[in-house]
């Protein structure tokens, strides 16, 4: 596996290759300037702005160059953080990483090491690659689930589940975590509803020795997180807020009639604004047609206001913008993006067929959503930070964590899609999204612009313009793969005591005192629940104490933990066959409620034989689970099937059309299955053939375009 340093001298090597492609990529784009004219009737024939902006758009430009002078809550936070733990809430853009890095430098100067935890594997990656040209390689690692290398490392990036599995096994075995300090990025992702519990849980149980830094733009309670940090670990937590933006924001309407007018007025909807609204036929507006991208894009062209990042509602409705190129003139020949592109094709030799790579070296535009491969994500995001493209289409995933920010956000919604619903956008997603606009270094403003529609509330838009982000609230909750590793180490009345000790159990008594309702109680209840099913299941005994199933049933720290042990109990799984083992894996890793519509037919009899001994292995299980009142499990075969063909060594476009997926969830499904296998690995002492037969399946199906570097 490659390091990122020899990415960097990999860089040099292509330039040979880059130079004798050039030619026919020219005369690609030079057919498609020919073919790119289109007949629709555009709906901004005459774009022009109300004069009071002039004065504004005139400030657009690139900041001069100067040299680099820590502002001064960077200084109060790095003095804070060598003394104790410290809390930074500070907007999008404005420095909270050089706190980072001067902060591991000063422990690494000391002869220390630093743990750099963040909430997504890409963004592990991205930290990996830039603390590596920053501290040089040598002395950085990575561990993920999909990768693991330079463990010994002074600086150690990674996710945080990673980092709380380490928590388990440091409490288990007795040893002190090697480190001195643990950054946690995106801190804000303690109130995420899913994933919430995996960081109350490393508050919990980090050594209060280890200094921790939280960096977040988003935390309106940061006091009061750090009130609890100090009652737990005994020591201050200092929170430095900085509410500065290091680019001003401005907000800008598009009228209907072309015209760009100020959003606002003081803390009002501008004159223009407020007579539109006054005028609008609501009815008229939900009749609405697709909205006309590319008239909005050579409107923002012509005001000099790109590039532009388009938050639309929908994964379909970024794709299919990209077809509506209608008479956009196409991008002049560029060697810096010639250069860049072949560099990063070179990287990512699966993405050069990529369906939408015609259009992003053509027109300089992409899509960008969970729907798409992680290595075309990562592409379009370094095409777009090297300042190649005009615009991103892309759902509000992109606002959270991904680092490129545009000259203009646009905003067609007021309200975002919870996986549920749509809700009205909530303050703390619109400093997200709105975080976006404007490039510290290269813009010295930033724009968000508004288009009228039928899903657009204008004067929410103003109401979340003057709000702070929303308190962030204690997610923790019981599953059973965190009763298993809690009780490796703790008693049930030492796990009592964390729950006490939790987040969620200090709110309430800071918050509803007096109210008879005790969140340690309820936490304490459900833990007994799954303790007691646990006990009847075999993997604890009558004193609390995990049996030898429990032992290593707690290595497993999956989803459903409990159903893969039934299988290695009941020998359902195929010992011999890693293409097999990947398949039936695969019914556990699949996330989505929704099943596959595949089309693949004529399945082998031995692979259908292998599917129904899993399920009558474990359907008795699920059956105890929803009598005793835990959450019903589906297994769907296609998942199965389509992990079964992957394995197989079948063309990664071959298998998506037979499955009927998106290539970003079959992306995600594979990494989710080799996660699981390489839990099943962990086994080797206990169940030797099926840990190695899961080592083969997880080499068989962790392939590009899948996996990448």
């Amino acid at each position: 596996m490659t390091t990122s340093l020899s990415f960097l001298k990999n860089v040099i090597k292509m330039q040979n290759k880059i130079e004798k492609r050039k030619k026919s990529f020219h005369f690609r784009r030079s057919n498609a300037q020919r073919r790119s004219k289109s007949k629709r009737k555009e709906s901004y024939p005459r774009p022009e702005i109300a004069s009071s902006l002039k004065s504004v758009l005139a400030q657009i430009g690139k900041p001069h160059s100067a040299p680099f002078v820590p502002d001064e809550f960077q200084i109060k936070a790095l003095e804070a953080i060598k003394k104790t733990d410290c809390l930074v809430i500070a907007p999008t853009g404005s420095g909270k990483t050089w706190i980072a890095r001067e902060a591991i430098l000063s422990v690494m100067e000391q002869g220390g090491r630093a743990w750099y935890a963040s909430p997504l594997k890409a963004l592990s990656n991205s930290k990996w690659v830039e603390f590596g040209l920053h501290f040089d390689p040598e002395n950085v690692g990575i561990i993920t689930g999909d990768t693991k290398e330079n463990t010994e490392a002074p600086i150690i990036v990674g996710t945080t589940e990673i980092l709380r599995n380490q928590l388990y096994d440091a409490m288990h075995s007795g040893e002190d975590l090697k480190f001195d300090l643990v950054v946690l990025d995106e801190a804000h992702f303690l109130g995420d509803a899913d994933r919430g519990v995996v960081w109350e849980e490393i508050m919990i149980y980090l050594p209060a020795r280890i200094n921790l830094l939280l960096l977040s733009a988003t935390i309106g309670n940061g006091e009061e997180i750090a009130r609890w940090l100090e009652t737990i670990r005994k020591k201050k937590c200092a929170v430095i807020r900085e509410e500065k933006r290091p680019v001003p924001l401005y907000p800008l309407f598009l009228h209907p009639s072309g015209c760009l007018h100020p959003f606002l007025e003081g803390k009002k909807v501008s004159p223009p604004v407020a007579d539109f609204i006054r005028r609008t036929n609501k009815k008229k507006l939900r009749s609405g047609k697709m909205p006309d991208y590319i008239g909005i894009i050579k409107i923002l062209g012509k005001f000099n206001l790109l590039p532009a990042i388009f938050f639309l509602k929908s994964r379909a409705e970024c794709d299919a913008a990209l077809n509506a190129r209608g008479t956009l003139i196409t991008l002049q020949n560029s060697t810096e993006f010639d250069d860049s592109l072949y560099e990063l094709l070179d990287r990512f030799p699966s993405l050069n067929n990529h369906r939408q790579l015609k259009t992003l070296r053509t027109w300089g535009m992409a899509s960008h959503h969970g729907g798409q491969l992680p290595a075309w994500k990562m592409l379009v995001e370094e095409m777009m930070n090297r300042g190649h493209l005009r615009v991103i289409f892309a759902t509000s995933t992109i606002a959270a964590g991904v680092n490129f920010p545009a000259r203009t956000i646009v905003l067609f919604n007021s309200d975002l899609f919870n996986g549920n619903d749509f809700n009205p956008l909530t303050a703390t997603e619109f400093r997200q999204m709105t975080g976006r606009a404007g490039r510290r270094g290269t813009d010295n403003i930033g724009f968000m612009l508004t288009i009228a529609g039928k899903f657009m509330d204008l004067n929410h838009i103003r109401y979340l313009m003057f709000q702070n982000p929303e308190d962030i609230f204690s997610r923790l909750k019981n599953d059973f793969a965190m009763v298993l590793n809690l009780l490796l180490s703790q008693t049930p009345e030492d796990i009592h005591q964390i729950f006490e000790k939790s987040f969620a159990a200090y709110q309430q008594n800071m918050r509803h005192s007096g109210t008879g309702f005790s969140a340690a109680k309820s936490l304490w209840r459900d833990f007994s629940r799954h303790l007691k099913f646990l006990q009847k299941e075999g993997f604890v005994d009558e004193t609390g104490v995990l049996t030898d199933d429990g032992r290593w049933a707690s290595k497993l720290r999956l989803d459903y933990p409990l159903l893969v042990a039934q299988c290695l109990r009941n020998k359902a799984f195929p010992e011999e066959n890693e293409k097999m083992l990947a398949a039936v894996v695969a019914f556990f890793a699949y996330d989505r409620e929704d099943d596959l519509k595949s089309n693949i037919k004529d399945l082998p009899p031995r692979l259908l034989a292998s599917f129904k001994k899993v399920v009558l292995a474990v359907r008795p299980l699920i059956h105890r689970l929803e009598a005793a009142g835990f959450p019903s499990v589906k297994l769907h075969t296609s998942v199965g099937v389509a992990m079964y063909y992957w394995a197989q060594g079948h063309s990664w476009d071959s298998v998506i059309k037979a499955a009927g997926i998106a290539e970003g969830d079959m992306a995600t499904l594979v990494l989710r299955t080799a996660d699981n296998l390489r839990q099943i690995v962990s086994l080797k002492d206990t169940y030797p053939e099926i840990a190695a037969c899961a080592q083969r399946a997880r080499e068989a199906i962790l392939r590009e375009p899948v996996l990448f570097l």
